[in-house]
């Protein structure tokens, strides 16, 4: 489901079952992330979807890459691995005015 970075950012706020999930690349984190994000690399192919599986289906997740792009399609995938939860954030990091870490 995609979220609006409004929607994203205040839904995330105030759920206590939540997991952000950066799906970019370990030279984009370098320019910065959203704190307390878990990373697991869109572009790893077999290994990416080896750790969706590994997931937590119980939880929520809020997943984000550069643009939205790569995270809508981690969305599709964690659907089809029986996460039901997974939120993406429109427009993605490049668009984010909350907090970010390691700039």
């Amino acid at each position: 489901m995609n979220l609006s970075q409004e929607e994203w950012e205040e839904q995330l706020a105030k759920d206590d079952n939540a997991l952000i999930l950066d799906v970019r690349t370990p030279q984009e984190i370098e320019e910065g992330y959203i704190p307390n994000s878990t990373n697991i690399d869109f572009y790893l192919g077999q290994d990416f979807l080896n750790e969706i599986e590994k997931l937590d289906k119980s939880k929520n997740y809020y997943v984000y890459c550069r643009s939205g792009n790569r995270s809508g399609q981690a969305c599709a995938i964690m659907n089809s691995v029986g996460i039901e939860n997974a939120y993406n954030l429109e427009g993605g990091f490049m668009n984010w005015d909350g907090a970010i870490e390691g700039e």
